[in-house]
């Protein structure tokens, strides 16, 4: 499935555009990447408007792609959840808040918590077109450890518990919970960090009641070791100004990332299915598998050519979709 940018959030972001020299946004964006991978957070990387926009050139459709993903497994497993109110934890451009109005349409209200003014002023601006619960959104500064003075039915924190120094992540994904009615998603990047602060997370979220809702169909120990980890892969379609700005000339790219979903323990979930944690691959035998099943297990698991039926429904899924076979 693919997950493009919905027409009014790409208006406003051509618009926010319009003007903007594409090759100095392209260094601000290198300079800005770097900066966090120093570990720096968003409210001192992000100094002014510039910073807030090649941010958003550079990295909003991936990030709306990877959240759509995950909320999409979410809503599958917790079909009957429909959230009315909305806590965007390091909010950034509103990315996830887009990506969680598409999968939730009854969203009503939103409250968008980040460290960085830019950011929420772009991300005001991105959604004056958008739902209406985007569009009034309360704004408030402030990192994650301030989450738990807000309220909502989901609450989200996408690429954000990275910016948070280790010592403080277990903290902030209190918080996080503390502000959780119903469900929380976390989104991190795809890297071997990216899962152990997940890993990390979901240990203590577990201890504090929460139910596991995805990607893990199960609540015991992760049963993959180094140097295995679990992520998943949402490919999308890259602009021209995305293309120039990131310096890359395919017309897609594949944003890897990593998630935890949990609820509480009101929230009503369906039955787990085993997920598939890489691509199926085809061989002379037949379609192999590697899933996480509900019994905690890490298992491959071979779908003979012989078994048509079975071969062709393999053959539709994907890196992190349920297996029911």
């Amino acid at each position: 499935m693919s997950f493009e940018l919905p027409p009014p959030l790409r208006a406003s972001l051509d618009r926010a555009l319009q003007g903007a020299p594409r090759a100095a946004l392209a260094e601000r964006a290198a300079r800005i990447f770097e900066a966090y991978r120093d570990g720096r957070g968003s409210g001192g990387v992000i100094r002014d408007a510039d910073d807030a926009l090649a941010y958003g050139l550079t990295r909003l459709p991936a990030t709306f792609a990877a959240c759509r993903a995950a909320f999409e497994a979410t809503r599958r497993r917790a079909p009957d959840f429909a959230p009315r109110t909305l806590l965007d934890a390091g909010v950034g451009p509103g990315a996830a808040s887009w990506a969680a109005a598409e999968t939730w349409p009854g969203l009503a209200g939103a409250t968008w918590l980040d460290e960085s003014a830019p950011f929420l002023a772009l991300a005001r601006t991105l959604a004056a077109d958008g739902p209406p619960a985007l569009a009034s959104a309360d704004t408030r500064r402030g990192d994650l450890a301030t989450a738990g003075a807000s309220r909502a039915d989901l609450v989200v924190a996408s690429y954000a518990l990275a910016e948070v120094a280790t010592a403080r992540q277990a903290d902030a994904a209190a918080a996080l919970w503390a502000a959780c009615a119903g469900v929380l998603v976390l989104v991190e990047p795809g890297t071997p960090d990216g899962y152990q602060r997940l890993i990390t997370a979901r240990d203590g979220l577990i201890a504090d009641g929460a139910l596991v809702l995805a990607p893990c169909p199960h609540a015991l120990p992760c049963p993959l070791s180094p140097p295995d980890w679990c992520h998943f892969a949402q490919r999308l379609a890259r602009s021209r100004d995305q293309r120039l700005a990131k310096g890359g000339g395919a017309p897609f790219e594949d944003e890897k990332f990593a998630y935890l979903a949990v609820a509480r323990p009101g929230v009503a979930a369906a039955a787990p299915a085993a997920r598939v944690l890489a691509r199926p691959r085809l061989g002379k035998p037949g379609m192999a598998l590697k899933l996480c099943t509900p019994q905690g297990q890490a298992e491959r698991r071979l779908v003979a050519r012989r078994d048509r039926a079975a071969l062709a429904a393999v053959r539709r899924l994907d890196w992190g979709d349920d297996w029911q076979g």
